[in-house]
């Protein structure tokens, strides 16, 4: 029988974990705790390692989990920035992800931000609990389906977008580094990301992060998209230069932005925090914003997200340790 352990597990996972426990014969171990050098003594004595969580991984623990003669880690995200993938194949560790587990969930929640901030809806809820109940032009909406709308990232996610939004009436554009034809069903590719942004009254963020696109939406580019442009991202926070997205709203370059990410969150998203002060003033500064909603990476959330994301990751600790691989390997 495998000894695995799960870092991250919040407590709607655990019913679902055990199930997945007893129908694979594994003895599973569940942690709330992120993997850190603090808890990696905890892994010890295991055969297999699963995580959840926002926090970078340090070098150090891959050495300490090699140690033990752990040879993998499955990562219960899409996304696995939180990795060090060299220091993990230096220490014999492969880094697994969980590709598609429902990119419907979160391509809903991304046309739900779009509706918000086109539909003044944030401030007239807010006006409305004051008991202003006027109809006002600062409350005016304006129609999705007279919009084009950019999809940067035409992957899994950005795809389900895309037809959401094709399904309002949008006309649909989108660029990736690799065009893929399942994309052409729902939207038009263009050569570039300049090219999108010019014409997209909403830019929808669906890309990774690495080096070439960390703080891609800076000050330059917000410069180059249309004057009521809104900002969708749902990806990655250092996707976009925060300080500067919020001098972009300030002095009008764009209208709205709706983010489920921030640059700086792993302090805080999924923490209750509502006794702390928080010390960072550029994320108070983003929360307070009038022109911003934002949401601490919950687009992902759904009964049959939390299911697949589970499951499909502890599959791939067991595919590891049986067949020394995964088709899911990111390093």
């Amino acid at each position: 029988m495998y000894k695995i352990i799960a870092y991250g597990i919040k407590d709607e996972d655990i019913a679902i974990a055990k199930e997945w426990a007893e129908e694979n014969k594994v003895d599973l171990t569940l942690l709330e705790e992120p993997l850190t050098i603090e808890t990696v003594e905890k892994a010890q004595g295991y055969d297999g390692v699963s995580v959840s969580q926002v926090y970078k991984i340090p070098r150090s623990v891959y050495e300490r989990l090699a140690e033990f003669g752990i040879k993998q880690i499955a990562q219960r995200t899409a996304g696995y920035d939180v990795h060090d993938l060299k220091a993990a194949s230096d220490n014999g560790i492969i880094i697994t992800n969980v590709p598609v587990y429902s990119p419907e969930s979160i391509a809903e929640y991304v046309v739900a931000g779009a509706l918000m901030g086109i539909r003044k809806l944030s401030t007239t809820i807010a006006a409305a609990k004051e008991q202003d109940f006027r109809c006002i032009p600062e409350r005016e909406g304006r129609l999705l389906k007279d919009m084009t709308v950019g999809i940067l990232g035409v992957g899994n996610i950005g795809r389900q977008a895309a037809r959401i939004f094709k399904g309002f009436g949008c006309r649909v554009i989108g660029y990736d580094l690799y065009p893929n034809d399942l994309g052409r069903e729902f939207l038009e590719y263009q050569d570039s990301i300049d090219d999108v942004i010019k014409e997209a009254d909403i830019v929808s963020l669906h890309m990774p992060l690495n080096d070439e696109s960390y703080h891609l939406f800076n000050m330059d580019m917000f410069k180059k998209m249309k004057p009521h442009a809104i900002l969708l991202n749902s990806g990655r926070g250092a996707l976009v230069n925060t300080e500067d997205l919020l001098d972009a709203l300030d002095e009008g370059l764009i209208d709205y932005a709706f983010l489920d990410v921030y640059e700086n969150e792993a302090d805080y998203v999924f923490h209750d925090l509502r006794d702390e002060t928080i010390h960072d003033d550029l994320f108070k500064r983003l929360l307070n914003h009038p022109q911003v909603d934002y949401t601490p990476h919950l687009a992902f959330y759904t009964d049959v997200a939390n299911r697949n994301i589970l499951t499909f990751g502890l599959d791939a600790v067991i595919e590891v340790l049986e067949t020394g691989d995964s088709k899911k390997r990111v390093n």
